[in-house]
């Protein structure tokens, strides 16, 4: 067909389908999405339905525990006659409140430690920070052993005391060598500008370095609070009394070694041995629960800081 100009009508294709993406990939089709849904779902139960069957048998009493074979999904009346036996007897609210003093105090001196010694090491002038260097990488291949740590921490006296749950683990090279790669990334020319202002080195540290460092601070403050409320071996070894013990060894205690949990309720309400012990690990679990979503957002950044230079 011609058109009054003369000329031919172009013919008309229709549309290119293209396959949608997400950030360059391609959807994947609905049943793919399915299989993947039903594998991320039971991964997720997995992972769930163990503290559910925790929280759940704490809760329950004694003929559902029996009925169900030690551990409840579901509590059909639910009590907390468990915790009020638990904190009622004494042994666990010691032992919570040395948990939590161990854990703060070791946490923000191994933190001090840490940066302290990171920011000496990434000082190229400061004095032996070489030498000092490699023996810090050395403690990453070679550890002393257990009975050798016995007898350094019996030698400065620290048997049956708080600081022999402390001390030993106060600084580690890992995070030294992580936070000193941060330092390292400064740009030499903010730490020039402060000293010809005047700035000391405690100054620079406290003032530029820190504040610049918190993600690194953050993820390296979780990991030894995690490290210090989670340690029970330390104590096994170098604590003698048990009004000392912290709350991971009361729950090996009670726990592991199904030792019989004494509460001062009444006779008639004493609730099953299986929620007492169900209560004492729910416990030992919340407080690393509720720290862990305010530092989240930092740690993804902080893991990876420091290992790629940009």
């Amino acid at each position: 067909m011609v058109t009054a100009t003369g000329s031919r009508p172009t013919p008309t294709r229709p549309p290119v389908r293209r396959p949608r993406t997400v950030n360059g990939a391609p959807v994947p089709n609905v049943a793919v999405r399915g299989l993947k849904g039903v594998v991320l779902f039971l991964c997720c139960a997995v992972v769930v339905l163990p503290f559910v069957a925790v929280i759940s048998t704490s809760l329950a009493g004694q003929e559902q525990i029996t009925a169900a074979g030690g551990y409840v999904l579901w509590p059909q009346h639910p009590s907390f006659d468990a915790y009020a036996a638990i904190f009622r007897g004494g042994v666990v609210t010691r032992a919570t409140l040395v948990s939590i003093g161990i854990t703060l105090v070791g946490s923000l001196l191994s933190v001090t430690v840490v940066a302290l010694l990171a920011y000496s090491l990434s000082r190229p002038g400061s004095w032996g920070h070489r030498p000092i260097l490699v023996l810090v990488l050395l403690t990453m291949l070679f550890n002393a052993g257990m009975i050798p740590n016995y007898l350094l921490v019996k030698e400065l006296g620290l048997i049956d005391s708080y600081w022999a749950l402390i001390l030993p683990g106060l600084a580690s090279a890992f995070q030294v060598i992580i936070m000193r790669a941060f330092f390292l990334e400064v740009p030499r020319e903010i730490v020039d500008a402060a000293r010809i202002d005047g700035a000391s080195e405690l100054q620079i540290l406290t003032r530029i370095m820190i504040p610049l460092s918190k993600a690194v601070i953050a993820v390296i403050g979780l990991f030894n609070a995690v490290a210090y409320w989670s340690a029970f071996f330390n104590a096994v070894l170098y604590i003698n009394s048990t009004e000392k013990w912290p709350l991971q060894l009361v729950l090996r205690t009670y726990v592991v070694d199904n030792t019989q949990v004494g509460t001062d309720l009444p006779g008639e309400v004493v609730p099953p041995q299986q929620s007492l012990q169900m209560a004492i690990l729910v416990v030992s679990l919340v407080p690393i629960c509720l720290v862990y979503p305010l530092l989240q957002r930092h740690f993804a950044k902080g893991m990876v800081i420091g290992a790629v230079k940009g």
